[in-house]
């Protein structure tokens, strides 16, 4: 069963347009089409599961205080640009929505076990035939 979509308010959310970055010619340097999109995970609405797992996120975006910091600047339009941030936001609250499952260790079975022992005698023999008869040897007489 998959979990419903978390969905964020607008309300808990900044969203602040700003120039864009790099090559665009005289549209980068008079259009603020790029966003900032501010996120307070601490206080959010969020369970405080899913606030602590946000956190234990290693992600740059995402500040000590906790603040979650979105730049968008791939469209031309401050609009697409918009929904492009929120979208993102939205899939990384959703990606730690369902508590990861807690891995149980397990054995290995015989014939595993069996399996990985006649392979490593059979590389054995292998490197064993590598030697040149009689070179090396000691006999006793």
């Amino acid at each position: 069963m998959k979990p419903s979509p978390i969905l964020i308010p607008e309300s808990e959310y900044v969203l602040t347009a700003m120039r864009s970055q790099g090559a665009g010619g005289q549209n980068v340097n008079k259009v603020s089409s790029a966003i900032h999109l501010r996120f307070d995970i601490r206080a959010s609405s969020l369970s405080l599961p899913h606030q602590l797992r946000l956190m234990a996120l290693r992600d740059s975006r995402i500040t000590a205080e906790g603040v979650l910091i979105i730049k968008a600047q791939q469209h031309r339009s401050q609009e697409l640009n918009k929904q492009d941030a929120i979208e993102r936001l939205h899939a990384l609250v959703n990606s730690v929505a369902k508590a990861p499952e807690i891995r149980r260790p397990t054995r290995p079975t015989l014939g595993s076990q069996k399996r990985r022992l006649a392979s490593k005698s059979q590389r054995g023999e292998i490197k064993a035939n590598r030697t040149r008869l009689g070179y090396g040897k000691i006999e006793a007489d």
